[in-house]
C-alpha cells in the first residue's frame, strides 16, 4: 500500500508540474503578443488522454486548476470548464500524428496578415526556417470550432509541423509544450522577417539545390516529419 501510494504521490506531482507548464506557455504566448486575450488553444498529451486549455479563459491570466482533462474521442475526464471550441483540431493532430506530443494554435499578427493578403509563405527564403520547419503551408480557410477546421489541415498534418490557418493564425506541433511554442516564434518570426524584405524591394528565394539539401539536412536530424518535402 505505501508503495501504491507513492506512486500516486509521483503522478499527481507529474500532473500538477505539467498544468504548471502549460500556464507558462499561455503566458509566454500572450507577452510575446502571439495571441490576445481568450484566443488560442493549447493541448499535451498525458498517458492515454490529453490536458487541454479551457474556453472562454485569457491565456494571459489561466490558472493550473482551469485545465480540461479529456480522451481522445473528446469526453471530458477532468476539470469544471468547457474545453477549447477547438478541440476537434488538436483530435485530428494526435490522430493523424501519434509521434506529436504537443499542439499550440495561436493567432500571430503578421503571420496571419499573409493568410488575409493571400501571401503564402511557402518559399525557400530563410535557412532556418527551411532546416527546422520547411515551407510553411496555408490551410484552406474553415470556420472555427467547426469539423471543417479539422478537416482543413487533415492533408497537411504528416508533412509539416507548422501551418497557417486561412484568416485565423497558425497551429504549431511539437515533441513537448516548448517545442511547439518555439516553432509559433519561429512561424511569426519569418513572416516579420519576410514583409520587412519586402517592403525593402523582395523577398529574394534560396536557389533550390540550397533548398533540397537544407531539407534533406532537417529530415535526416529529426527536426522534420520523414516525410516532408
Amino acid at each position: 500500500m505505501k508503495g501504491r501510494g507513492k506512486r500516486e504521490k509521483g503522478i499527481r506531482q507529474a500532473l500538477a508540474e505539467q498544468k504548471r507548464e502549460l500556464v507558462q506557455v499561455c503566458r509566454a504566448l500572450s507577452q510575446k503578443k502571439l495571441l490576445a486575450a481568450t484566443d488560442g488553444n493549447l493541448s499535451v498529451r498525458w498517458g492515454e488522454n490529453l490536458l487541454i486549455t479551457p474556453s472562454g479563459v485569457n491565456k494571459g491570466f489561466v490558472r493550473e486548476e482551469e485545465m480540461i482533462m479529456v480522451d481522445l474521442s473528446g469526453r471530458v475526464l477532468a476539470g469544471s470548464g468547457r474545453p477549447t471550441t477547438e478541440l476537434l483540431l488538436h483530435l485530428e493532430v494526435y490522430q493523424v500524428r501519434p509521434e506529436v506530443q504537443a499542439v499550440v494554435h495561436a493567432h500571430p499578427p503578421i503571420a496571419t496578415a499573409f493568410t488575409i493578403a493571400g501571401v503564402p509563405l511557402l518559399e525557400g527564403i530563410l535557412p532556418e526556417v527551411v532546416l527546422t520547419l520547411g515551407a510553411i503551408p496555408t490551410a484552406p480557410y474553415a470556420t472555427t470550432g467547426t469539423p471543417e477546421m479539422a478537416t482543413a489541415v487533415r492533408d497537411l498534418l504528416p508533412f509539416y509541423d507548422a501551418i497557417l490557418l486561412d484568416h485565423h493564425g497558425a497551429l504549431t506541433l511539437g515533441r513537448d509544450l516548448w517545442d511547439a511554442y518555439n516553432k509559433m516564434e519561429k512561424v511569426e518570426h519569418a513572416a516579420l522577417t519576410v514583409l520587412l524584405a519586402r517592403q525593402l524591394g523582395a523577398a529574394r528565394p534560396l536557389p533550390p539545390e540550397e533548398v533540397a539539401k537544407l531539407t534533406d539536412l532537417g529530415i535526416s536530424k529529426g527536426y522534420r516529419p520523414s516525410g516532408a518535402g
